[in-house]
């Protein structure tokens, strides 16, 4: 299950550094972690004032701020400090859609989620002032790191006082092997469809069973299609406010080219999402 005893963010002096600055802080004393932050650059007495003074204006740090300041390529200088570190969750900004060429070429997000040693916090919209959590959407697909996914997405949920939590199994259209050509093999695919996702739900309760659930409001939401496009969308629709996936097994360029899982999350994100490593 995820732990978070240290946080880093990037400190790029960019108009979204003021909020995403206020979002870490919080979620730092939320978590009750140390929070680091990196800037990827030379270290001045301009940007050390302005640091200064944004940071007078959020609220107090529990455990007091880390500040590095490094020259070198963004991607290489923030996976290098997540290892240095021992950085148990990495808050990055995003873009919410990207377009064709930073698709393909990937941007700094994309790269640093792909190969982050931790868990990475993808925010799409920072705000300065806070902006309560209400919905958490968790895959609960068939796969040996889902458990721990779901059980870090409760755990989550308490830091953040959000109540309400959907666990959404991801299921392959390839497992109804029924083609339906008439009314007799549609209901024998809805049958097929019935069976199993009764099989997912049992399994997802299983996994529930372990679980603290109190005070907390939980669904399971059975899906058939594209995993990771199939989720994002149903975060979209239903207007969650977080997003947790587990971390990508690979990624190579085939992946980028032809995306599943994962890839579809960060070409598109629906919403604030968590990848839990």
């Amino acid at each position: 299950m995820l732990k978070v005893n240290k946080i880093l963010i990037g400190i790029a002096f960019s108009q979204n550094l003021k909020p995403n600055l206020f979002e870490a802080i919080r979620l730092a004393n939320m978590f009750n972690a140390e929070l680091v932050g990196v800037h990827v650059g030379k270290k001045t007495e301009e940007k050390t004032s302005k640091l200064n003074l944004l940071l007078s204006e959020t609220d107090d740090l529990k455990k007091p701020l880390k500040t590095i300041w490094q020259e070198g390529k963004p991607v290489n200088v923030i996976l290098q400090t997540c290892s240095k570190e021992t950085i148990d969750l990495l808050i990055l900004g995003a873009l919410q859609k990207e377009n064709l060429y930073k698709y393909y070429v990937g941007s700094i997000a994309r790269k640093i989620t792909r190969n982050a040693p931790c868990s990475v916090l993808l925010l799409i919209k920072p705000s300065v002032k806070r902006v309560p959590c209400k919905h958490i959407v968790v895959n609960g697909l068939k796969d040996d790191r889902t458990e721990e996914t779901i059980k870090s997405a409760f755990m989550v949920s308490k830091s953040l006082n959000c109540n309400k939590i959907t666990i959404v199994e991801e299921i392959s259209q390839a497992e109804i092997q029924i083609k339906v050509n008439d009314d007799l093999s549609l209901r024998k695919a809805n049958i097929a469809k019935d069976r199993i996702k009764k099989r997912e739900d049992t399994r997802v309760q299983n996994i529930l069973k372990e679980i603290d659930c109190n005070s907390l409001t939980v669904k399971i939401q059975s899906i058939f299609g594209k995993r990771g496009y199939s989720i994002g969308h149903y975060a979209k629709i239903k207007r969650a406010d977080l997003l947790v996936m587990n971390a990508p097994k690979k990624s190579n360029l085939l992946d980028r080219i032809f995306p599943h899982d994962i890839e579809y999350i960060l070409s598109g994100l629906p919403t604030d999402v968590l990848i839990v490593k």
